[in-house]
């Protein structure tokens, strides 16, 4: 069983405590939970775990890149020692490029700057509703903030998704133009604009990995 992360522990708590002393009605209170609560822990795990990824990531690429030269530069005169020497610096260089290539596939880092964006909106309203600050200071109550509350949440929910979708159909393109630029010799059939049309429709659907599809909206992706 995955050990718990202790922060998002600390919130869920923190913020079922901060619900109980709320006056709202209960299938409110059930949006505060199910909805905005669940993304802000849904997100901070995906920001967490995209950040301590693309961390690995480069320094396994960095640490690499300064000590390939180092590897290359030495010479030894025993031949089993040089041989260890050649297989090492064969292996660590196979090792940096894997890294920096599987760190620009799955855009870790952008995928921690996306969702730590995301997560800070989220907590941002919640503290202004919680508060009846912001947006919400002209409410006297709660209950009647909570309309323009739960607008905001969908909002940047929505907008999350319509962010990641439109990254994944820029990505799409790139690599159909990469493909279509190899094969310029080739002509281009009525067949191939067809399926290259189908392929650009259906790729809302095409996820970095299969734990990145944002949770928030399940049915605007799927």
């Amino acid at each position: 069983m995955a050990n718990k992360d202790p922060y998002r522990e600390f919130l869920k708590k923190d913020f079922g405590e901060i619900f109980d002393t709320l006056k709202l009605p209960d299938v409110q209170k059930k949006f505060l939970t199910s909805r905005w609560l669940d993304q802000v822990l849904w997100m901070e795990a995906q920001a967490g775990q995209a950040r301590n990824r693309y961390y690995r990531a480069r320094l396994m690429t960095i640490v690499g890149g300064i000590i390939l030269p180092a590897l290359v530069s030495l010479n030894f005169n025993n031949g089993k020692v040089r041989d260890i020497l050649v297989w090492a610096t064969f292996a660590l260089s196979q090792i940096v490029a894997i890294s920096a290539a599987v760190e620009e596939f799955f855009h870790y880092g952008e995928r921690w700057r996306h969702y730590r964006r995301t997560v800070e909106s989220l907590k941002t309203q919640g503290w202004q509703f919680f508060q009846l600050t912001g947006s919400y200071i002209i409410y006297k109550t709660h209950e009647e903030a909570f309309t323009t509350f739960a607008g905001q949440i969908e909002e940047i929910i929505q907008r999350d998704v319509e962010i990641y979708a439109t990254q994944v159909v820029q990505e799409k393109k790139q690599e159909e133009n990469k493909n279509n630029g190899s094969n310029n010799d080739q002509p281009e059939t009525s067949e191939s604009i067809s399926s290259i049309s189908t392929a650009q429709k259906d790729s809302v659907a095409i996820t970095w990995a299969d734990d990145s599809v944002p949770k928030g909206d399940k049915s605007a992706v799927h």
